[in-house]
C-alpha cells in the first residue's frame, strides 16, 4: 500500500473509531435524559461508524489470527500501563487536574487486568482451546474487570458489585 493511502486510512480508522465511541456514549446519555429514539439513532449511526472502521482495519491488515489479535491486545494494554498512562498521569498531576488523575488511575488498574486476561486467553488460543469463562463483569465507573463473579464492591472505586455490567 502506498504511504499516503496508508496514512489516510489510518487517520480514517482513528476518526471512525472515535465517532463510534462518541456516538455510543451520546446514546447512553440520551437514554438517561429520556430520549430513547435519539439514543436509538446514535446507536445505529455508531454501528455504521464501526462498519467503516472495520473496513479500514481490514485494508490496513490490522485483523489477524486470534492469537495474533490477542498479542496486539497484550501489547496495547501493556503500553498503556507502562508508558502512556504514567506519562498522562504526570501531566495531570503537574497541572493539578484531579478528575483526569482519577480517570487515569481507573484506566491503569483496569488495563493491568485486561493484559493478564489476554495473556491467559492467548495461551489457550495457541493450544486451539477457548478460555473457560462463564461471565465477565465490568464496573461501569472505572472499568475494573472480574471473571465469573462480580465482587461485593469494586476494589478500585468502591462501586457496588451488583451494579456491574455483565457479559
Amino acid at each position: 500500500m502506498h504511504k499516503m493511502t496508508k496514512k489516510s486510512l489510518e487517520e480514517a480508522f482513528c476518526g471512525e473509531s472515535m465517532a463510534h465511541m462518541k456516538y455510543t456514549i451520546f446514546a447512553e446519555e440520551a437514554e438517561k435524559a429520556g430520549f430513547p429514539n435519539i439514543a436509538k439513532l446514535f446507536r445505529a449511526i455508531a454501528y455504521a461508524e464501526f462498519v467503516h472502521a472495520r473496513n479500514h482495519a481490514r485494508e490496513l491488515g490490522y485483523i489477524k489470527s486470534t492469537p495474533e489479535n490477542l498479542q496486539t491486545g497484550i501489547d496495547g494494554e501493556t503500553f498503556e500501563v507502562e508508558e502512556m498512562y504514567p506519562a498522562y498521569d504526570a501531566i495531570a498531576k503537574l497541572q493539578e487536574e484531579k478528575g483526569a488523575e482519577r480517570a487515569i488511575h481507573f484506566a491503569i488498574e483496569a488495563e493491568k487486568i485486561h493484559a493478564g486476561l489476554y495473556k491467559k486467553a492467548k495461551e489457550q488460543a495457541e493450544k486451539n482451546e477457548d478460555v473457560q469463562i462463564e461471565k465477565v463483569f465490568i464496573c461501569p465507573v472505572c472499568g475494573y474487570t472480574a471473571i465469573d463473579e462480580a465482587p461485593e464492591k469494586c476494589p478500585v472505586c468502591g462501586y457496588p458489585g451488583d451494579k456491574f455490567v455483565e457479559f
